[in-house]
């Protein structure tokens, strides 16, 4: 090819208009390897987000593609990721303080049961989805930590907020608030998905238990 032909020197002559989907991945990638050029590269990468779908990527899908490795793979789903953040419409909430996470929880304040509750959060802590674990007395026995863990894995969340009611409206956060908050960020620690915060709400007041 031609340097003018070229994805990086089109770019810079036309704009980032001139040039296709795969045009633009080839100037991310940059150089390919033996066997695989960087044009090849490109397609394959740009086959396998069609099929995946950029909500859905995930490195693993970028490191799939032959000639992608360890180092690539991270720049590219890098931007891709800063692109989702930055530039895709956000409809869901920023959950990025106590207050926020108390918010998202005042529906189960006047509850005459006790809710435990997850708010599952992405890497930038906006909202993906809010869970209502258990009803019923809160018991640290009760609430395994699988049962919390297992959906928030579903979700792909990079952390998660916890919360329940005291329908007695006492604010009070016992030895077994302690003990559930205890467990759940333990189990966090080890499956990689970070517990933020053990929220309890009474009323139109909280407090954390974390």
């Amino acid at each position: 090819m031609y340097n003018q032909d070229l994805p990086r020197e089109k770019l810079n002559k036309k704009g980032a208009a001139a040039l296709s989907d795969v045009e633009l991945l080839q100037t991310i990638i940059g150089s390919g390897c033996k066997n695989n050029d960087f044009k090849q590269i490109a397609k394959n990468l740009n086959a396998v987000i069609q099929k995946v779908g950029v909500e859905d990527l995930t490195i693993e899908d970028v490191k799939s593609v032959k000639g992608i490795g360890e180092a690539k793979a991270a720049t590219v789903f890098a931007m891709l990721e800063f692109w989702r953040r930055k530039f895709t419409k956000q409809t869901a909430p920023m959950i990025d303080s106590p207050e926020k996470a108390a918010e998202q929880l005042l529906y189960i304040s006047e509850k005459k049961q006790e809710y435990f509750v997850m708010l599952t959060l992405d890497g930038a802590r906006r909202l993906i989805e809010k869970r209502t674990i258990t009803v019923g007395t809160l018991m640290a026995s009760l609430v395994h930590p699988r049962e919390v863990y297992a959906p928030a894995i579903e979700d792909r969340a990079a952390s998660i907020i916890i919360g329940h009611n005291h329908p007695s409206g006492m604010l009070e956060i016992s030895e077994n608030d302690r003990e559930v908050t205890r467990r759940i960020r333990q189990a966090g620690d080890i499956i990689g998905i970070k517990l933020d915060d053990h929220i309890i709400v009474a009323g139109n007041e909280f407090i954390s238990a974390y």
